[in-house]
C-alpha cells in the first residue's frame, strides 16, 4: 500500500493541472457526416490520445480529464460521437447534426466517426495511437484497435455488449494483441472479464476499484466520484507499463 501511495503522491502534480491548449476540430466521416471534437495539441512530437464518450453524452465527458491526460506527454481529440446529446454544458454537436440531416444514428455506426479521428490523427503522426472509450464506445474502441496497426493501446472504461447480439464484441476482439487496460465496476467484473476472455494475459489489464464499488464509464475518473482517485492510480500505472514498453523497443 506504500509504494502505491507514494507513485500517486508524485502523480499528483500532473494529474490535477489544467492546460488551455484546447481548440474545436472538424473532419468529416467516411459518409460524409461533420464531426466534431476538442483537439488539446501541444506537439508534432507527441502521441495521441482519442477520447470517445458514452451514450447520452458528448465530448464535455472528457472536459475535465482530457487536460489531466496531456499532462502525461500526449496530444488529444475529445470526439463528439452521433449517438449522444450534452453533458458538462458541451452539447453533442456531431448527433445534432446527424439527426438534423438524417445519418444513421445507432451506436454501431459511431464507429465511422472514431474510425474518421484516428484518420485524422494518423494523417499527421506516425506514432501509434491510444483508443479511449467509454461505455459503447469502449467496446467500439477495442474493436476498432483488433488489427489496426495504427491502434498502441486501449483504455476500455466499462465495456459491454451493447450491440444487440450475443458475444458480439468477445468475439470480434479476441485477437486484439495491444495493451489493454478494462476498468469496471464491482457489478461489471464479471462481464467484462467474460468481453475480454479471448484477449491474451500478456496485453490486458483488469482494474476494479477495492475501496468503494466504482462509476460506470469515463465519469469514474470526475473528481467529484468517489472512486476517482483509484481509478486514476490504476490508469496512471497503466500508462507507466506501456511507457516501459515503449522504452524497450
Amino acid at each position: 500500500m506504500r509504494s502505491k501511495t507514494v507513485v500517486f503522491s508524485f502523480l499528483l502534480p500532473f494529474i490535477f493541472c489544467t492546460s488551455d491548449a484546447q481548440s474545436i476540430l472538424r473532419f468529416e466521416a467516411d459518409d460524409g457526416l461533420e464531426v466534431v471534437a476538442d483537439k488539446y495539441f501541444v506537439s508534432d512530437t507527441l502521441p495521441w490520445i482519442l477520447m470517445f464518450h458514452q451514450a447520452g453524452s458528448s465530448r464535455g465527458e472528457f472536459r475535465e480529464i482530457s487536460p489531466k491526460l496531456i499532462m502525461l506527454g500526449y496530444n488529444g481529440l475529445a470526439v463528439d460521437l452521433r449517438v449522444g446529446r450534452e453533458i458538462n454544458y458541451v452539447s453533442n454537436q456531431t448527433a445534432l447534426a446527424a439527426q438534423t440531416n438524417d445519418y444513421p444514428r445507432n451506436m454501431k455506426d459511431a464507429r465511422i466517426d472514431m474510425k474518421a479521428a484516428v484518420d485524422w490523427v494518423t494523417g499527421r503522426s506516425d506514432k501509434p495511437v491510444i483508443l479511449f472509450g467509454s461505455s459503447f464506445s469502449a467496446s467500439l474502441a477495442l474493436i476498432l484497435a483488433t488489427g489496426n496497426p495504427a491502434a498502441g493501446a486501449v483504455i476500455a472504461f466499462s465495456p459491454g455488449e451493447f450491440f444487440g447480439q450475443p458475444d458480439l464484441v468477445k468475439k470480434a476482439v479476441s485477437n486484439l494483441e495491444v495493451p489493454v487496460f478494462l476498468a469496471s465496476t464491482y457489478r461489471e467484473r464479471p462481464y467484462v472479464e467474460e468481453l475480454s476472455s479471448g484477449i491474451a494475459a500478456e496485453y490486458k489489464t483488469l482494474f476494479t476499484p477495492a475501496e468503494t464499488s466504482g462509476t460506470h464509464g469515463a465519469r469514474a475518473l470526475w473528481e467529484s466520484e468517489d472512486s476517482s482517485r483509484e481509478y486514476w492510480l490504476g490508469l496512471l500505472m497503466f500508462f507507466r507499463h506501456i511507457s516501459e514498453l515503449q522504452i524497450k523497443k
